[in-house]
């Protein structure tokens, strides 16, 4: 909870509430004063076209969740959208510029804020039954309100609301498209990676859920992450909250869905709403950006200039309206290059890659083009390193988007309680395009073990950029065994500049994870000839 007298942790740092309410007054009144030229001729429009009206959408067990509509009046056939709120006390209101844009484009639209956020009644149910059944009665409301004919039937979510917005679609036939924005497919996989708990991503749910009022469930669930309890029935719970479980009926009517992503991901890794998206057999687009969650988005959600929410409205525009605007023929996916912010289309996620280069872990601390055995590396747990995921959850994206990435001081990683390997200079620019993947071997003197491996751009001073990372935690095997760990590192699109290098570090704590270890105990990592410790490294 978020103590008393501190400002709530925010997943949209940069949304103005302020702001944000000034414009929705102005659609109310018309009354411009105030509003920034460009907001003042976005509410003019409006105004001239549809009806703005607050009220609330009665949602499962008669909860009343408060919305907002754009309407228009007249009765010819017209497309319509739903927008289910972000994980957030702005609730509706974080949409009230996009929603007032898509209604001057001919649709008809309503944003609601999902159950137990800001104004809206019942629970926080997290995407359970009860958000799904809210999704079809806020599109029964706003199909009851429309003077004319439905045409076709889309929605739109940032966040919650887009986890939300592909349930819907699953279970409610009437979709016909969507546009999911920094969201996940599956959420056990978001929670639990590779059977680590990650609890800086539940902290930062908890922390921007603090004026929110959480079901018992819920906050079951999120205590239970935290306090290393009952992951059986986390995974459980998360099962039928991820959209991964219902592809089979999203491929059944081919619902086109349009995903954005940000490759630095901090509350639903990439690699999870890869799974979900490659999955997909309808009509899919997917653009993976610079920054973290919800950050390349943000600016576009207080309508400044952003090729993402260009590209959700020209994908309804397509599968809604049935403009052929050429969006279809771009290719499925749109990849955003570290650091230059080059856009790369590419027509499939497989073909992003065109080759693997193998590097093999040795044991001077090199990564070498041949294997090498007989090798051991000590890793001591319960010691953080300078090697982290981020500084913190959400709020580091926003430097990266600015062309300001975390420096690494590779110098000061302790060799005695990580292990480091890095590669020779490059002799010309590594484009890295795909999922990398580690092989490693290790062994653990007790039962319960974790580390984290990182992957850094590592410059001729020393100081290093993170490329990638994975957790990995293993609790079944027995005390002293050997353990193989084959993991895939999130998903990139980064180009390492001729003369720098590449290093593989891994360490055993890092604070946006929980971990198995005990204290002081070690992690003797190896290569046995039968089974070597590598790197692969997806080339394009």
């Amino acid at each position: 909870m978020t103590a008393a007298g501190r400002t709530p942790f925010s997943l949209y740092p940069e949304l103005d509430a302020t702001a944000l309410g000034a414009f929705v007054g102005a659609l109310e009144s018309g009354d411009l004063t105030g509003l920034a030229p460009a907001r003042a001729a976005e509410v003019a429009e409006a105004r001239s076209l549809a009806v703005f009206t607050r009220g609330k959408v009665t949602g499962a067990d008669g909860d009343l969740l408060d919305a907002a509509m754009w309407r228009h009046t007249g009765v010819q056939p017209r497309p319509v959208i739903v927008m289910p709120s972000p994980w957030t006390d702005l609730g509706w209101l974080a949409y009230a510029v996009q929603a007032t844009l898509f209604a001057s484009r001919g649709y008809n639209v309503l944003a609601y804020t999902t159950r137990g956020f800001a104004a809206s009644e019942g629970q926080v149910d997290v995407a359970g039954p009860l958000d799904v059944a809210d999704g079809s009665r806020a599109l029964d409301h706003l199909i009851e309100r429309s003077t004319g004919p439905v045409t076709k039937i889309g929605f739109l979510g940032d966040s919650y609301g887009s986890g939300i917005s592909q349930l819907v679609a699953a279970h409610d036939t009437r979709v016909d498209a969507v546009v999911a924005l920094s969201s996940w497919g599956d959420l056990g996989e978001a929670f639990y990676e590779n059977s680590t708990r990650h609890v800086a991503a539940v902290r930062a749910l908890l922390d921007a859920a603090g004026r929110a009022r959480l079901s018992p469930q819920t906050r079951s669930v999120f205590d239970n992450v935290l306090a290393d309890r009952d992951i059986r029935g986390t995974l459980s719970w998360a099962e039928p909250r991820s959209p991964f479980s219902h592809i089979k009926e999203l491929n059944r009517r081919q619902v086109p869905v349009f995903f954005s992503h940000a490759w630095h991901e901090t509350l639903f890794p990439s690699n999870q709403t890869l799974k979900m998206f490659n999955e997909l057999t309808g009509p899919k687009r997917l653009a993976l950006s610079i920054g973290d969650h919800s950050g390349p988005e943000a600016p576009g959600m207080f309508g400044l200039p952003n090729r993402i929410w260009t590209d959700a409205h020209r994908w309804f525009d397509r599968h809604l309206k049935g403009i052929d605007n050429g969006i279809d023929a771009e290719g499925q996916v749109l990849n955003e290059v570290m650091w230059s912010k080059t856009l790369e289309p590419r027509p499939t996620w497989h073909s992003v890659t065109e080759e693997v280069h193998r590097l093999h872990l040795a044991g001077g601390g090199e990564l070498t083009e041949e294997p090498e055995a007989g090798w051991t590396a000590g890793v001591l747990c319960g010691v953080d390193t300078p090697a982290t995921v981020a500084d913190s959850v959400v709020t580091s994206g926003y430097p990266e988007i600015a062309g300001n990435p975390k420096v690494y001081p590779t110098a000061d990683i302790d060799r005695t309680v990580a292990a480091v390997w890095a590669a020779a200079p490059g002799r010309e620019t590594t484009r890295l395009r795909g999922t990398p993947r580690l092989r490693v071997t290790y062994r653990a003197a007790n039962p319960g073990s974790t580390f984290v491996a990182y992957l850094l751009d590592v410059a001729p001073d020393d100081s290093a950029h993170i490329v990638t990372h994975a957790p990995f935690t293993d609790l079944d095997s027995p005390p002293d065994s050997l353990i193989s760990a084959d993991i895939d590192l999130q998903a990139t699109a980064y180009d390492v500049p001729r003369g720098h290098r590449l290093m593989l570090v891994i360490d055993a704590r890092d604070p946006f994870y929980g971990d198995a270890n005990l204290p002081r105990a070690t992690l003797s990592f190896t290569s046995p000839e039968t089974t070597p410790s590598y790197l692969d490294l997806p080339l394009g």
